[in-house]
C-alpha cells in the first residue's frame, strides 16, 4: 500500500488554525475554540485556544473562529476517469487519450476543491495519476488505485458491446486486461495488476444495475475457489480486496472468500447470515447509495428497473449492517454520471439510518481504516497528515452543507492550502 511521504511546496511552514468548532473524525463530541498546530505538513498538536501571542514566531495563523474544522473527506469508491456511460466514452473512443487524461485531471482538482482529500478509485484510473499528484504535476486528492475490475469471461470486467464486439485491449499497459478464468489465471491477473501499480485489487462476483442486459445484480461471476485464490494472492502481496457484489450466490461467495470490503451489497438483507459474517470478520460495507440515484433515471429501461427494484433492499441492508456493527463507509461510484458532489453520499447515509456524526465518520476515520490508511489520515490527531476542511455551518445539524462548495471555505492537504473561498 502506498504511503504518502511527498511534501507539497509550502508544507514546511508552521501553521496554527484557530477553530470555532472542531469535529475530529473520531466520533468524539465537537470541541469549541480548539487550536490545530501543523508542522511539516502533519498535525503537531490539538489544544484549546490560548493567547494569540503564544504562537511560535513566524507561524501562519489561520482564523477559522467562525467555522467548523473537520478532517478532509474520503470517498472509498469513485471512478475519476469515467466520463459517461455511452459506449464511446466507456471505451475511450470519443476523444484523444491526451484530452481524456486532462479531463480526468480536471476532475481530480474539482474533487479536491470540494473537500475530498482522498479517493479510492475503483477502476479506470492508472497509477500515473497517483504519481502525478504526489510529484505536484497536477492537483488532486490522495489516491488509492485499483486500475481495473477483475472478473471472469462474461463478468463485469469483460467489456463487450451489445453487438458482441469487444473493447480495444493492449493499447495501455498501465491498465492491464482484467478478465481471468480459473484459479491460476486469477492469481496471474492479480500479480499483473500489482506490477502495474495497483494499491488495491478490485473484483466482481455479480453483475450490477448498469451491467449488460442478462447480467444483473444477482447473476454470479467467479467460483468460491477462484475468489479464495484471488483474495489469497492479493493479501500475500499486501493488497486489500474490494469486491463489487450486489446479491444472490455471488454475494455469498465474496463474503465466504473474506474480501476486505463489499461494494454495493444491495441485497445483503436477503441472506441473513452474511451481515453477521461481515461483522465477525471485519469486512467493510461500501453501499454507494449515490450511484443508484442516477441509475434510477437512466435512459436504459433495464437499468432503471434494476435500480428501482433494489432500493428498499439496499436501505434495509444498510440499516441491518449498522445494527450488527458492520463498518459502513462512504463511497459514491457515480463518476460516470458527471462526477456529482461526493458529499451527496453522506446525506443518503443519514436518510438510510446513520446519525450525522456516523456519516462523518463514514467519510473520515472509518473510510481511512477501510483504505488501510488509518495511521496517516482520517482524523485530526497528532502525527496524522494535516488534511483538513474549514466549513461554514454545522454538518452535525445539516450534513448537506458539505455539498455546497461555497461553504467549504478552505481545503488543506498535507498542511498546504489548496483552495480558499471568501
Amino acid at each position: 500500500m502506498t504511503r504518502y511521504t511527498a511534501r507539497a511546496k509550502g508544507a514546511n511552514a508552521m501553521k496554527i488554525i484557530r477553530a470555532g468548532t472542531l469535529i475530529d473524525g473520531t466520533g468524539a463530541p465537537p470541541v469549541r475554540d480548539a487550536v490545530v498546530h501543523i508542522d511539516v505538513g502533519r498535525i503537531e498538536a490539538v489544544t484549546t485556544a490560548g493567547p494569540s501571542g503564544s504562537w511560535p514566531a513566524g507561524a501562519e495563523v489561520i482564523d477559522a473562529s467562525g467555522l467548523t474544522v473537520l478532517p478532509g473527506l474520503i470517498d472509498c469508491h469513485d471512478h475519476l476517469a469515467f466520463h459517461g456511460y455511452e459506449l464511446a466514452k466507456r471505451w475511450g473512443l470519443d476523444e484523444p487519450q491526451s484530452t481524456r487524461h486532462l479531463r480526468t485531471a480536471g476532475v481530480a482538482r474539482q474533487i479536491l476543491e470540494s473537500g475530498y482529500t482522498a479517493i479510492r478509485d475503483a477502476g479506470g484510473l492508472d497509477a500515473g495519476f497517483r504519481l502525478a499528484i504526489q510529484d505536484g504535476l497536477i492537483v488532486g486528492p490522495r489516491l488509492v488505485v485499483s486500475l481495473a475490475i477483475i472478473s471472469p469471461t462474461g463478468g463485469l470486467g469483460d467489456r463487450v458491446s451489445p453487438s458482441g464486439h469487444t473493447a480495444p485491449t493492449g493499447s495501455n499497459p498501465s491498465l492491464p486486461p482484467s478478465v481471468a478464468d480459473g484459479v491460476e489465471a486469477v492469481r496471474t491477473t492479480v500479480r499483473t495488476m500489482v506490477r502495474a501499480g495497483a494499491d488495491v485489487i478490485k473484483c466482481a462476483t455479480t453483475g450490477g444495475a448498469s451491467s449488460r442486459a442478462g447480467h444483473g445484480p444477482k447473476d454470479s461471476a467467479f467460483t468460491l475457489e477462484e475468489m479464495k485464490a484471488l483474495v489469497d494472492e492479493a493479501h500475500s502481496l499486501g493488497r486489500r480486496v474490494m469486491c463489487h457484489a450486489l446479491g444472490g450466490p455471488g454475494l455469498r461467495v465474496a463474503v465466504d472468500a473474506r474480501v476486505d470490503s463489499i461494494e454495493h451489497g444491495c441485497y445483503l438483507d436477503e441472506d441473513r447470515e452474511l451481515i453477521p459474517m461481515m461483522a465477525e470478520h471485519g469486512i467493510f460495507f461500501v453501499p454507494t447509495l449515490t450511484v443508484y440515484e442516477y441509475h434510477r433515471e437512466s435512459p436504459a429501461p433495464y437499468v432503471r428497473e434494476r435500480a428501482h427494484a433494489l432500493r428498499a433492499h439496499h436501505v434495509e441492508s444498510v440499516e441491518r449492517a449498522l445494527a450488527a456493527g458492520v463498518k459502513v463507509v462512504a463511497g459514491t461510484d457515480a463518476g460516470g454520471h458527471g462526477h456529482p458532489n461526493n458529499a451527496l453520499e453522506l446525506a443518503l447515509l443519514v436518510a438510510a439510518g446513520m446519525t450525522p456524526m456516523q456519516a462523518l465518520q463514514a467519510a473520515t476515520s472509518r473510510a481511512a481504516e477501510c483504505l488501510g490508511l488509518e495511521q496517516e489520515i482520517g482524523t485530526i490527531e497528532k502525527g496524522k497528515w494535516a488534511d483538513l476542511i474549514l466549513v461554514e455551518g454545522d454538518p452535525l445539524r445539516d450534513v448537506t452543507v458539505l455539498q455546497d462548495k461555497r461553504r467549504i471555505k478552505r481545503v488543506i492537504k498535507g498542511g498546504v492550502t489548496v483552495t480558499t473561498r471568501g
